[in-house]
């Protein structure tokens, strides 16, 4: 493969090529690994428009049928101008379960390259666990197909980079799956924040939590491979380790295992995250430091139960903290009893937003502002049709959506510095303008990662 260009700020459009292969919960097949070799060459040098004409249907593959997989099939089969074609699954019988809502009109996979390398495939749903995702969306971009990715986008920061670079390089059509982004709140959220009558503001706070127990997800005995999964492949570039149903079962167990998803940091912060850098227009940050670990849980998982992350901007201060011992949830408390809860806290000098994916509350610094105010903030943002709709449209204009891969990119970093610091147990400086962690040998040793042979990490994109 060629080496990707140099990453900046400028918008993203994304790629085309994805990987068909079963999401931790949504497992999908695939056939014997192979070295990541020379695929640039493969990707069409015509303008990725010319693919579809207006009165085309863009034609997808569905790689991971599982879980958000699922949820992904069902949200393209309502779109008139969209078919899907193929799906990929490492499980027969998710597969077969999502082939029969096609209508007949997909082919079954059990290696995403074949998907990729169809030529009859417009683009891409990549919805496999979270250690395949940033290997896929490198291929997909190669491939030349457009793609939407499910969160976590990546799981190290040259990862991430390396998605962004690939996605330039090859002018791919992106969407990252964070739905919230596409909802009517989130986008009043930020013409409020943006109208200014919260004041200057200087922290950001922003939580999840859940209460799992002592007992975390359980134990349970060893178990043999299920008849029609390929658990090989469903391991992919990840490490090597017998069958465990727990860490197959979906993504809500996948946060359990570290390996495979890096816990619930990177699954849910960017939901989170993604208002705060929206309406701030926030880039990377300058210093990131972490906290936490495995305090109380004790159960087949290996993943920390609590995490605090801290981010310096200029002038701005971000925090975000993790639970699954404590569900308590502040001002977003709701119900009572054990539950998800989450938050996001604007504090500026007139006023703290309160935030929640269909909640927002505004709480006056005395007299500095009126709770009414926010009625008086003009409309900016406009309303979304949807976020796979997006995506579609997109396609057909070559214009990225508002959640493609260059704007999310900085959401993804900040979160890769953060499990970065937590694993090194101190502070990670980072410079913005070159993306690059400057004179630290022992944090530069952690930012590609490792994948298992024969499946290598395109470091040429970072």
């Amino acid at each position: 493969m060629q080496s990707g260009s140099k990453s900046g700020n400028a918008t993203d459009a994304v790629s085309r090529r994805v990987f068909l292969s079963g999401t931790m919960g949504a497992a999908a097949g695939l056939a014997a690994p192979y070295v990541i070799g020379s695929r640039a060459g493969a990707a069409e040098t015509r303008p990725a428009a010319a693919r579809v004409s207006p009165n085309d249907k863009i034609r997808i593959g569905l790689i991971g049928a599982n879980g958000q997989g699922k949820f992904s099939l069902d949200q393209l089969m309502q779109q008139p101008d969209a078919v899907i074609t193929a799906v990929c699954e490492v499980f027969e019988k998710r597969r077969d379960e999502a082939l029969a809502k096609c209508n007949g009109t997909a082919k079954p996979y059990g290696d995403y390259r074949k998907v990729l390398e169809n030529k009859d495939i417009d683009a891409v749903v990549i919805a496999t666990p979270p250690h395949w995702h940033a290997l896929m969306a490198i291929e997909a971009a190669e491939a030349g197909k457009d793609f939407y990715l499910e969160k976590p986008m990546t799981l190290t920061v040259g990862e991430c980079l390396a998605v962004h670079h690939a996605v330039q390089k090859y002018k791919r059509i992106t969407q990252v799956g964070t739905q919230v982004h596409a909802t009517a709140n989130y986008r009043r959220i930020v013409d409020v924040v943006r109208s200014g009558i919260l004041g200057p503001i200087s922290m950001v706070r922003v939580f999840h939590v859940l209460n799992q127990g002592p007992e975390g997800i359980g134990r349970t005995p060893p178990t043999p491979v299920p008849q029609g999964l390929d658990w090989e492949m469903w391991l992919g570039p990840g490490p090597k380790r017998p069958f465990h149903p727990l860490l197959f079962k979906n993504s809500e167990f996948h946060p359990s295992f570290m390996a495979y998803s890096g816990g619930w940091t990177p699954g849910m912060a960017p939901h989170l995250l993604d208002l705060p850098y929206w309406a701030l227009d926030l880039g990377h940050p300058t210093c990131t430091s972490s906290t936490g670990g495995r305090y109380i849980i004790d159960d087949d998982g290996d993943a920390y139960d609590f995490q605090q992350i801290q981010w310096q901007f200029p002038k701005l201060t971000v925090c975000w903290w993790t639970s699954l011992v404590n569900s308590f949830g502040f001002d977003t408390q709701g119900q009572p009893g054990v539950h998800r809860r989450r938050g996001i806290y604007f504090h500026g000098t007139n006023g703290t937003l309160i935030a929640d994916y269909g909640y927002l509350k505004i709480v006056p610094e005395g007299d500095r502002m009126e709770e009414e105010d926010v009625e008086k903030v003009e409309k900016v943002t406009p309303d979304s049709p949807g976020h796979h709709r997006e995506w579609l449209d997109g396609i057909r204009t070559r214009t990225p959506p508002s959640c493609h891969v260059g704007y999310h990119y900085k959401v993804d970093m900040a979160i890769n510095l953060g499990m970065l610091s937590l694993k090194l147990g101190r502070s990670v400086q980072f410079d913005p303008v070159t993306e690059t962690i400057p004179n630290d040998p022992e944090a530069q040793k952690h930012v590609n990662p490792v994948y298992r042979e024969p499946w290598r990490f395109p470091a040429q994109y970072v």
